[in-house]
């Protein structure tokens, strides 16, 4: 008869996004592991499987997380032009809330291991994917309702929004002012415009 599991997996999943965001992929050793997810060797390979996997499964949790914040900050906007400005908000907060300065777990995945890793690949890929579409969704929400008067093309624009959020998640690993980031929200709301 099988041992159950005496560990929340979630628990052990938000753990270990914690250690490689913190020291990345390869900084992070399987002793450091072990230690930090408060379960046996044993348990954690049973369990997740070896680094690797380990990794992985990290990773696509995360995504699933804010996939689901940024689906919850969509829907419950008004307008197109509020829902832009609450992801951009959202994300702006975060990074600035993240006293250790690490980044997007997500962007430092991409940077990190997605040239050489295809499992890596195929979720920063998916990832940004439900971003841009997060960002579309709001953006024909504002052009159906008059919102919005460009003549830019729906995806483009949500390509735009997206390469912006990128670029404040990397920012932020160094920048710590504010105004910094609100000028750079104005400014992409201002396309809209």
């Amino acid at each position: 008869m099988a041992r159950t599991k005496d560990f929340d997996e979630n628990a052990v999943l938000n753990k270990a996004v914690c250690l490689f965001w913190h020291k990345g992929y390869n900084g992070t050793s399987m002793q450091e592991l072990v230690d930090g997810l408060g379960i046996s060797r044993s348990s954690m390979y049973d369990t997740f499987g070896d680094k690797h996997e380990l990794y992985i499964k990290a990773l696509a949790h995360y995504q699933q997380e804010g996939s689901k914040q940024l689906c919850a900050i969509v829907s419950s906007a008004v307008s197109g032009k509020e829902a832009i400005r609450k992801l951009l908000e959202h994300v702006t907060s975060d990074m600035l809330g993240d006293k250790q300065r690490k980044g997007c777990f997500m962007v430092n995945a991409n940077v990190e291991t997605a040239s050489h890793d295809p499992e890596v690949m195929k979720i920063v890929t998916r990832n940004e994917e439900m971003v841009e579409d997060a960002f579309l969704k709001a953006i024909k929400k504002g052009l159906e309702n008059g919102e919005f008067k460009t003549k830019q093309d729906a995806r483009a624009l949500a390509r735009f929004v997206s390469n912006s959020i990128k670029g404040i998640q990397v920012s932020s690993k160094s920048i710590k002012d504010k105004k910094v980031f609100a000028d750079i929200v104005e400014a992409t709301l201002s396309v809209f415009d």
